[in-house]
Parts: C-alpha cells; sequence; structure tokens
C-alpha cells in the first residue's frame, strides 16, 4: 500500500495535494508557535515548510519535464 501511495505521490495531482496538506499543516504549526513560544512548534514549522516547497517545486518541474519530452 505505501508503495502505491509513494507511486500516486509522485504524479502533478499527487504533488499538488501533498503540497496542499503540508501547507496547511505548516499554517497550524506556525500558528501554534506564534502562540506558544515553543521552539519545536518553529521546527515543526520549518520542516514542513519544506516540505511544502519541495513538492511545489516538483510540481512545476514536471511541467518543465513534460514539455521537452517527445
Amino acid at each position: 500500500m505505501l508503495a502505491k501511495l509513494d507511486i500516486w505521490h509522485k504524479t502533478k495531482l499527487g504533488y499538488l495535494i501533498f503540497g496542499l496538506i503540508e501547507l496547511a499543516i505548516t499554517y497550524g504549526f506556525a500558528s501554534l508557535a506564534i502562540d506558544r513560544g515553543g521552539l519545536g512548534w518553529y521546527l515543526l514549522t520549518l520542516i514542513f515548510l519544506v516540505g511544502t516547497l519541495q513538492n511545489i517545486l516538483k510540481l512545476i518541474s514536471s511541467f518543465f519535464k513534460q514539455g521537452t519530452r517527445k
């Protein structure tokens, strides 16, 4: 089941969905970090922000890779 999820995650829709989910989690952790001020919340915010950026950049690069294939 995890293998199927990994294969699906590497599609354009997968990158988009995972990016949006991670963005929502990032927002939640950022709110907690600001409200509570704990370094752990800031660390979780940073981790999920990096994950969001990775998924969005992979999504963008998948559009450019598709255009170069014949």
